[in-house]
C-alpha cells in the first residue's frame, strides 16, 4: 500500500495529476487521497474531486494518459 495524493493545481491540459508518495514531482499544493494498492483506485478517487484527474507520468505510469 501506498499513499496517493493529487495536484490542487491542475497540469496545462487541465489534468490533475496523481501521484505516489516520494515522487519527485509531488506538488506542494496537493490533497491527500488515501493508501492504496496500485494508481488505478487512487485516480478514480481523486476524479470524485477533480473530474479531469490522471497519474503522473513517473510515479504511477500505469495510470497515465497522453
Amino acid at each position: 500500500m501506498a499513499s496517493y495524493y493529487v495536484n490542487n493545481n491542475a497540469q496545462p491540459n487541465g489534468d490533475h495529476e496523481v501521484h505516489v508518495s516520494g515522487c519527485r514531482y509531488m506538488p506542494s499544493d496537493k490533497k491527500y487521497l488515501g493508501e492504496y494498492g496500485s494508481c488505478a483506485p487512487a485516480v478514480t478517487e481523486a476524479k470524485k474531486t477533480y473530474r479531469q484527474s490522471n497519474g503522473c507520468a513517473t510515479c504511477s505510469s500505469s495510470c497515465h494518459t497522453s
